[in-house]
């Protein structure tokens, strides 16, 4: 009998796409389509569902043909998602009332700060372990109701569906049959009690959003019904948002074991195991994982700007190549020159949380150069991930009691050099993964705990992708005078 194949649909922010893995997480094929962004005002990002649905169906038909293989031959369908983004749909029709609102949008920012100045940001992470922040689900619904003609209403009356992209991709490949989403998805949502595992009835209220209007909640692993869009039936059995899908494709299912994935920003979570901790400096409490009823959970921290200094340094200072480029330039630089950047383009992330702060260099002498400022850019990412490491050991000791390392994958940690440069000024030992696309291979892990092919998640996590380790070489004096130098770099341009 032919070992079982798994097909993972990633549907992600600027594309969408299929992967499909044998078992042992081996990618066999795959086929993907662009995402065209709509930008209706300064500020709103907007995403047409229905095109998030045609593509998806697209490229699940486009992976299975380019292997060879029939839809007999696929054991389950695993879906990762971009995770805060929001559809409502007519559950007659199915027909989305508006375009999806996309987890980068503002718009709700004033429905936010009317809420924090009423004091209840304190309640809302509480029950939510979230922020009040346009950046989630909830706010984006309340205003579809609010602002779409009649929805309101129909919301009321029964007569309307929401769902994050999982829900709704789900319910559009089911034909209608499924409405259901995972826990890690609704534990973005603003929505979600993350401790009672359910739909906050609180949160509903403090938010005017109908609960009745709400998937379902399943485990990762789970039953999501079955869709006949390959020609026979295959059944889909998992759903993670995209930053937990990657945390599974890494392998991270164990407290203490931690991920950071390094796009345009960066997201790193950390497992905390069965404790759901309360930040103390402002990360995000959140679902790492729901499987077999048992929910785990992870604490989560973004940081704004990662591979985006280092598209700055080609689009804002000229300098030509792309990032190999810059990367042969800073490895050249001068490192006892101590030139800081702190790439606040947009504010500061986690921890500090900073919408006023903006970028600024320091240390800069007439001997620093291009390739001090490229190093300084590189270096940027590193230190941040280190305020994010510092954070975590303050909210979770116990997760640090161990030895650390720190998973990483994007397009950053394609360089070697910046690997062996993050363990140098984070001070604990880096594994690079060798296959990038750990967040579709983490859907599959999902689906085929779901389907059966792996017995748990800790089998499953056998199939997360070679890496190769970097062990910190720089000393620690000085790695602590070049957090030093960030921290007061960091003190002054937020003040």
């Amino acid at each position: 009998m032919a070992a079982p194949l798994i097909l993972a649909l990633d549907q992600g922010t600027t594309s969408t796409r299929a992967i499909l893995f044998a078992a042992d997480g081996t990618a066999l094929a795959e086929a993907g389509r662009p995402l065209r962004q709509t930008y209706p005002r300064d500020g709103w990002v907007e995403h047409d569902a229905e095109e998030i649905f045609e593509a998806s169906v697209a490229v699940l038909k486009a992976a299975l043909e380019t292997s060879g293989r029939t839809a007999g031959e696929v054991a389950a369908i695993g879906i990762t998602n971009q995770r805060e983004t929001i559809v409502v749909w007519e559950k007659a029709t199915g027909r989305p009332i508006h375009n999806a609102i996309v987890w980068q949008d503002r718009r709700t920012e004033p429905l936010c700060a009317k809420l924090r100045d009423a004091g209840r940001e304190a309640r809302v992470t509480q029950i939510t372990g979230l922020l009040l922040d346009p950046y989630f689900s909830g706010t984006k619904l309340a205003w579809l109701l609010d602002n779409v003609v009649g929805a309101r209403a129909a919301a009321v009356a029964g007569e309307l569906l929401a769902g994050t992209i999982d829900a709704w991709v789900i319910w559009k490949l089911t034909g209608g049959r499924v409405h259901a989403t995972d826990a890690t998805n609704a534990s973005r949502t603003l929505l979600y009690d993350i401790r009672a595992g359910d739909w906050s009835a609180e949160m509903g209220a403090m938010l005017n959003v109908p609960l009745g209007m709400l998937p379902e909640v399943h485990d990762c692993a789970g039953d999501y019904g079955e869709t006949s869009v390959l020609g026979s039936p295959v059944p889909i059995r998992g759903v993670a948002g995209d930053q937990q899908a990657a945390l599974m494709g890494q392998g991270c299912v164990r407290p203490g074991e931690m991920k950071a994935t390094y796009g345009t920003g960066c997201f790193m979570l950390l497992n905390t195991g069965e404790a759901a901790p309360v930040s103390q400096a402002r990360l995000l409490t959140t679902v790492a994982a729901r499987v077999g009823g048992r929910t785990t959970y992870a604490l989560e921290g973004a940081i704004f700007i990662a591979g985006a200094a280092i598209q700055w340094l080609g689009e804002g200072l000229g300098i030509e190549g792309g990032p190999q480029a810059a990367e042969a330039l800073a490895a050249q630089a001068n490192d006892e020159l101590g030139v800081v950047l702190v790439p606040a383009f947009t504010g500061l992330g986690a921890p500090w949380w900073d919408a006023n702060a903006r970028g600024a260099l320091f240390g800069l002498t007439r001997d620093a150069g291009l390739a001090e400022i490229a190093r300084a850019a590189f270096d940027a990412c590193a230190l941040q991930t280190r305020d994010l490491i510092e954070a975590m050991r303050a909210d979770a000791p116990r997760a640090f009691a161990g030895e650390v390392e720190l998973r990483i994958d994007g397009g950053m940690s394609r360089s070697a050099w910046f690997s062996q440069r993050l363990a140098d000024l984070t001070g604990v030992g880096v594994c690079r993964a060798t296959y990038q696309e750990t967040t579709a291979l983490g859907a599959a892990l999902f689906a085929g705990v779901g389907a059966g092919v792996y017995r748990d998640v800790l089998e499953a996590a056998g199939a997360r992708p070679k890496t190769e380790g970097y062990t910190p070489a720089l000393a620690s004096d000085r790695r602590e005078r070049a957090y030093g130098r960030w921290l007061d770099a960091v003190r002054r341009v937020r003040s």
